[in-house]
């Protein structure tokens, strides 16, 4: 019995009992059929690591990286449905790995800017995963589409373990690494200075990010990642005041992108996937909404010049200075 499968042993008896105060006529089936709920759960989990973990590629400015790498991990899943693998998310999961630390190295060492590595294995790994599979006479099957998009209904036992394993590992992972994490973000180089190392807990940082993307691949998809990744923990900046806060706010906004996404795509007979994208840009929507007018009011134009750019609030900058010393 994989870890995936043993927590959702234990969480059965919480779903089956919230079935029937669930809406609608398909939706509460997630919470009684072992396939659905085998979604739910992988869903759920990937929301939750992925809130952590986009909380600070925001504040790193790394918010592309995970978008680069999805598609990364499309040339991993290639490789491993032209060759037969039984779960070419493995092969992914690699291919990401891999490509997370030739993009670190690149940035780190002022080859190229972050984003400018970040696009070329971005469209680079994708061409090659399509001339892959044209050329082995695959072609774009069911199965292909199904990473490009999302097959979170067709989560088998494996991949659910898969996901658990990761979710669990990358969240310790950065539990452990949070301080360290937050002081070579604020100022690197003071951190080398104090001994700390920055080089190693980069590269640990990137091959997370390339783990968590890759158990995304199962939710949204290769072309949706980026909705699980970065949109709740950007709308999160829009209303958390601490770093704290703002880490509570996107578990709130992921998770509710993801129920809210299954409700709908299970009503609406739509794909999983792309609903929950869609849910998530929809959220930030209506929260950045009033923000844009109260941006644009006559009386705050003249302040504008002295608010202070960062990607993240003013209070979450203090919060981690005073928490990093």
């Amino acid at each position: 019995m994989g870890i995936g499968i043993f927590i959702l042993e234990l969480v059965t008896p919480i779903m089956e009992s919230m079935a029937p105060h669930m809406p609608g006529e398909t939706f509460p089936k997630f919470f009684t059929l072992e396939m659905f709920q085998r979604s739910l759960l992988a869903a759920a989990m990937v929301a939750i690591v992925g809130g952590f973990l986009g909380s600070f590629l925001l504040i790193r400015n790394l918010a592309l990286i995970g978008d680069g790498l999805a598609h990364v991990s499309f040339g991993g899943v290639a490789v491993g449905i032209v060759i037969g693998a039984a779960s070419p998310l493995w092969y992914a999961l690699v291919f990401s790995t891999i490509a997370s630390i030739i993009i670190y190295e690149l940035q780190s060492r002022e080859i190229l800017t972050g984003d400018a590595s970040i696009a070329i294995f971005l469209t680079g790994m994708l061409a090659f995963g399509l001339v892959l599979l044209r050329h082995s006479g695959v072609g774009i099957t069911v199965q292909v589409e199904s990473y490009l998009w999302g097959s979170l209904l067709l989560t088998s036992s494996d991949d659910l373990d898969l996901i658990a394993f990761i979710s669990i590992a990358s969240l310790l992972l950065i539990a452990f690494i949070r301080p360290a994490l937050l002081a070579t973000t604020v100022d690197p180089l003071a951190s080398l200075v104090q001994g700390l190392p920055v080089r190693a807990i980069g590269l640990l940082f990137s091959c997370i990010t390339a783990a968590v993307v890759v158990s995304m691949v199962q939710v949204v998809g290769t072309l949706l990642v980026t909705a699980l990744l970065v949109t709740p923990a950007a709308t999160a900046q829009l209303v958390g005041r601490s770093f704290r806060s703002c880490l509570a706010w996107t578990q709130f906004f992921g998770l509710s992108s993801v129920f809210l996404g299954l409700y709908f795509s299970a009503e609406l007979d739509t794909g999983s996937g792309a609903m929950i994208a869609l849910v998530a840009a929809i959220i930030f929507s209506i929260v950045a909404f009033p923000k844009f007018f109260v941006l644009f009011n006559p009386s705050n134009l003249r302040g504008l010049s002295t608010q202070i750019p960062l990607d993240m609030p003013e209070s979450s900058v203090i919060e981690v200075e005073s928490e990093v010393k």
